[in-house]
């Protein structure tokens, strides 16, 4: 089977830097996977993607060294299993609050007997390459997302569930559960602080970490907090980073500059 190199990074020590994907289309998913990122996540929760979309897009990710990954809609068996089938190497699952959640969602992702996930790696097989029964076990990457005030206070007992990879943090709805605001990048010391209980709960069981950010220079400061993956915008944002380059010529025109 094909390795998964965000492992081989790791291994060598690197953070690794990931892109994202909220909005449909094969061609915008092959521009992505093109500009230079470890791995790229298509969002099927909050993005506007739907499963016959995912596949497209994980096809025309493949002529890249990407790592695919989905960041399935919920923990739900048949959303996780469909999304590993057509060729992801890594599953983000939103919204874990305890063990049992977490355990629910590492078996979806594991053959028997580590988990319950049911044989038909349809597209997967091919595409990983011979020897993918017996090694996806071990190279397929799960991250549970930790952003509600259940599991920042469930963090010890959901890191320790046996077959878990990492944990990936969900800032806004994190700051939302405690009374804040669903801002990105914040600099919140109540935050803050929040990721680091969950960098140091990581650290003690020896599984990643990972955080969404909506900047270069964020991800930097959250490399330096010891994270070991970061995703450094997405697909929306720097499409809409035209309006800059609109409301320049707006100006112009306008006779502002």
């Amino acid at each position: 089977m094909r390795p998964n190199r965000l492992k081989q990074l790791w291994a060598e020590g690197k953070p690794v830097i990931n892109g994202w994907c909220n909005m449909p289309g094969a061609f915008l998913a092959e521009i992505v996977a093109g500009m230079g990122w470890d791995a790229v996540t298509i969002d099927t929760q909050h993005g506007l993607i739907g499963y016959a979309e995912m596949v497209a897009m994980l096809q025309a990710m493949a002529s890249a060294p990407v790592t695919p990954i989905v960041r399935v809609p919920w923990n739900s068996p048949g959303d996780i299993m469909k999304a590993l089938d057509a060729g992801a190497y890594g599953i983000i699952c939103p919204m874990i609050n305890n063990r049992a959640e977490a355990e629910a969602f590492v078996g979806a992702c594991r053959y028997p007997p580590a988990g319950y996930r049911s044989f038909g790696p349809i597209r997967a097989a091919m595409v990983a390459g011979a020897g993918y029964y017996p090694e996806a076990n071990d190279e397929l990457l799960t991250f549970a997302m930790i952003e509600t005030a259940d599991g920042l206070a469930n963090v010890d007992e959901i890191v320790a569930t046996p077959g878990l990879d990492g944990i990936y943090i969900g800032p806004s709805d994190l700051s939302l559960s405690h009374g804040g605001l669903p801002n990105q990048d914040s600099q919140e010391p109540s935050l803050l602080a929040a990721f680091e209980v969950i960098l140091a709960a990581c650290k003690r069981v020896g599984i990643k970490t990972g955080v969404h950010t909506t900047s270069v220079a964020y991800s930097k400061q959250m490399i330096a907090m010891g994270f070991d993956l970061v995703t450094v915008g997405a697909d929306m944002r720097w499409l809409m980073s035209g309006r800059s380059e609109a409301k320049a010529m707006r100006d112009h025109i306008d006779g502002k500059g």
